[in-house]
């Protein structure tokens, strides 16, 4: 069987397709897998602009079979950026170069996305190789913005407070980044509202301690993402899927939950979103996680079953038999991944053969055969 449907081969006399390696349609869109690359920052940007490494880089996840690749937390302003290097998608500039990567990655018969996000407070700051410190103003660095002037360690000056102008900028500035995102021809579409950027610092009570609209109640708290929703769905077709990014929780006393998840869940439902891709923390530097193998998929589990609607699981899922039992068991709709792909980019290809449903190479790479372990391919490449 060619790798143009499912991407799955004949076993047998019937096709064998493990629960991970089914297709997916979500409103026009079909995955060929539930796989997922997972967006990676990648810190190798220059004023926004993709380069030969994020061809590369994103190019052979494709090739490698996942069946959505989403691009890294792409800035919606300059200021919303982590890092100098992040990928941006704040002019009109950045769409012609995303373009061409969009492309190569639809040719591999891989789903194209993105993640627009703010930083917020976490702005500012050095790539970790370079020692992820805040970069003052006079070094290059610029002002991080907030819901409120509370830094996110202590040893760093505050955040300077967002005004309702600053506010309605944001939301304007999502708008825009979805529109742009549409024109280089994403797909799939990630609001980025976790990981103690921007929204997740709007929705938590620890960095949220507003008083008007904004701040204070739940509903005031989940406003901003709301009006972001709302905006962006204003430019992106319906026929497209929208995803947001959530922290279940904040891992610390007196902050975002589990349940808060759930319930902002049920409203994102109501305003078009088609799927919560779960993941947790970001808020506190200091979180105290019971980190281990697929240790957030019980928050995306809980967020399918009580919000009823779709969710992707991450997180410590680092084998085939893993991901599998996500999907089979029920647990979630997708599985995203990170450094599984970092370590092998070939991961769903791998997945597939070890479920006994292998994919078909492309013409390139058929006298590969299988996706095997090297010590069990010299006697092909010594030929």
């Amino acid at each position: 069987m060619a790798e143009t449907g499912e991407g799955r081969v004949p076993c047998g006399q019937h096709t064998c397709i493990p629960k991970c390696m089914e297709p997916l349609k979500i409103r026009d869109i079909t995955l060929k897998n539930r796989i997922v690359v997972s967006p990676m920052c990648q810190y190798s940007a220059n004023d926004g602009f993709p380069n030969d490494w994020h061809l590369v880089h994103l190019g052979s996840r494709a090739i490698g079979g996942a069946g959505l690749l989403f691009f890294e937390a792409t800035a919606v302003c300059p200021e919303g950026r982590i890092s100098p290097e992040d990928l941006g998608i704040w002019k009109d500039e950045h769409i012609e170069p995303l373009v061409r990567i969009v492309k190569f990655i639809r040719e591999q018969n891989c789903v194209a996305g993105i993640q627009i996000a703010h930083a917020g407070r976490k702005a500012s700051h050095s790539a970790p190789w370079k020692g992820d410190t805040l970069i003052p103003v006079d070094r290059g660095g610029w002002v991080r913005v907030a819901p409120s002037a509370v830094p996110f360690k202590p040893s760093e000056p505050a955040p300077r407070a967002m005004t309702r102008e600053d506010i309605q900028k944001a939301v304007e500035m999502f708008r825009a980044a979805a529109e742009r995102a549409l024109k280089a021809g994403f797909q799939v579409l990630e609001i980025h509202g976790a990981h103690g950027y921007l929204i997740n610092e709007f929705l938590s009570p620890l960095s949220n301690k507003r008083t008007d609209e904004y701040g204070g109640s739940f509903e005031n708290r989940i406003r901003l993402l709301l009006e972001v929703t709302e905006a962006v769905r204003t430019v992106w077709p319906d026929t497209l899927p929208l995803f947001v990014r959530l922290s279940a929780t904040d891992w610390a006393d007196d902050g975002w939950t589990k349940e808060d998840t759930v319930e902002l869940a049920k409203v994102l439902k109501t305003k078009e979103v088609d799927l919560i891709d779960v993941t947790t923390g970001g808020i506190d530097p200091n979180p105290k996680i019971p980190v281990g193998p697929l240790y957030q998929v019980p928050f995306a589990e809980a967020v399918k079953k009580e919000a009823e609607m779709m969710t992707g699981a991450v997180g410590l899922i680092n084998t085939p038999e893993e991901v599998e039992s996500v999907i089979k068991e029920g647990r979630a709709d997708l599985v995203f991944m990170a450094r599984g792909f970092i370590r092998d980019p070939y991961f769903a290809r791998r997945a597939a053969e070890v479920l006994g449903s292998p994919m078909e190479w492309m013409g390139q790479y058929q006298r590969t055969g299988t996706y095997m372990p090297r010590k069990d391919r010299q006697h092909i490449l010594s030929k």
